[in-house]
């Protein structure tokens, strides 16, 4: 990373709320919100259809006709919109309000015919950009709420799409629903290790020279180190739950896989706090090495000094005005032939008898 790199500033992940006093459920649009559009994926073990820019006539003509439903919403602007799929599939009004209100912590809530996801996924690995994905999973639905375009969910539908028999096709709602959350999970993992080959490469470059700009890097990388892990944990917490509530639709055989997917999260949260402990001690390695860095500059400046003070004391004493001439005490050795080509060996004797003896001391 060059030294003149640009420091990004994040913004605050901020909870939008309804205002104090509102009624339990009520759906107020952020002004920033994307406009909402569907996007309506039917799935049957024979065939599927994807319809894209989906209207609420396709929604309802198409829920009692497909046995898996996978309705995904992007873009919460339209208020009107969400609450016309809430109907449809006879959402709870407080999960609803989570939808629309983001930066939710991760978690699952169960209602009598369906479960609420709420998850953190980053849609773009470069920028490593967060946004909240919410899910909801009935007996024959699933239905996703996203804030903006990007998901890891393309593997997902090439398996729908795909003319090879598959679990996906064959299988119910709940196994789209462990295919969806696997890859949000599965996603982290390109960013953590990316992350920790250049944990890898700034204790390389430490190891030979610190710079001022391998200390930014270092607080950046605990930062996104920080922020992972507010999001990992609670994310294991939400699918610990899953899998141990006992609901109708959520089968044994899907939470065999779910295990899975809780392996992935501990496996992620592992290697954050294996970064976390190795950035720790790299701020702290840094910090030494750029304080016995200034502590050897002021020892060779010391030693400099102390080798210059006795030959100033020479050049003084030498400098001084006095005249041979009216006394034999007033230095004779001015008047000396040699007197400056001597002077000056001594003066290099002197100087070279101290580094011999800072040598011998092992001090240089």
């Amino acid at each position: 990373m060059a030294k003149a790199e640009v420091v990004k500033k994040r913004a605050p992940v901020k909870t939008r709320r309804p205002p104090v006093g509102a009624s339990p459920g009520t759906l107020i649009a952020d002004p920033a919100a994307r406009r909402s559009e569907l996007r309506l994926t039917l799935i049957s073990p024979q065939k599927f259809k994807t319809i894209e820019n989906a209207s609420i006539d396709d929604v309802e003509a198409s829920c009692r006709k497909w046995p898996v439903i996978w309705l995904d919403c992007t873009g919460l602007a339209n208020i009107q919109l969400i609450e016309e799929i809430g109907r449809i599939f006879s959402l709870h009004p407080l999960a609803l309000e989570d939808v629309v209100n983001t930066g939710q912590r991760p978690k699952v809530d169960f209602f009598e015919d369906h479960a609420f996801v709420v998850m953190r996924m980053i849609d773009d690995v470069t920028s490593h950009r967060y946004e909240q994905i919410a899910l909801f999973l009935g007996e024959n639905f699933v239905v996703t709420f996203q804030e903006r375009e990007g998901d890891p969910f393309d593997p997902v539908r090439k398996r729908i799409e795909s003319s090879a028999p598959n679990r996906l096709r064959t299988r119910g709602a709940d196994y789209l629903a462990y295919a969806l959350i696997d890859a949000i999970v599965d996603s982290y993992f390109p960013p953590i290790e990316a992350a920790g080959d250049l944990v890898d490469g700034i204790e390389d470059q430490m190891l030979h020279s610190t710079h001022k700009h391998q200390m930014r890097q270092l607080h950046e990388l605990r930062r996104d180190a920080n922020v992972l892990k507010g999001v990992l944990w609670p994310m294991r917490d939400a699918l610990a739950t899953l899998i141990r509530n006992d609901v109708a639709y959520v089968t044994a055989e899907t939470k065999v896989f779910l295990n899975d997917t809780l392996d992935h999260s501990l496996r992620l949260i592992e290697l954050v706090e294996t970064q976390r402990d190795m950035l720790t001690g790299l701020i702290e390695m840094h910090l030494s090495l750029s304080q016995a860095r200034t502590n050897d500059v002021i020892s060779y400046l010391t030693i400099v000094s102390v080798i210059f003070m006795p030959l100033t004391f020479l050049v003084g004493i030498w400098g001084m005005n006095f005249d041979p001439a009216s006394s034999p005490w007033n230095m004779p050795e001015l008047k000396a032939y040699y007197g400056y080509p001597l002077s000056l060996l001594f003066m290099a004797a002197v100087a070279v008898g101290l580094i011999a003896f800072f040598k011998w001391k092992k001090w240089l």
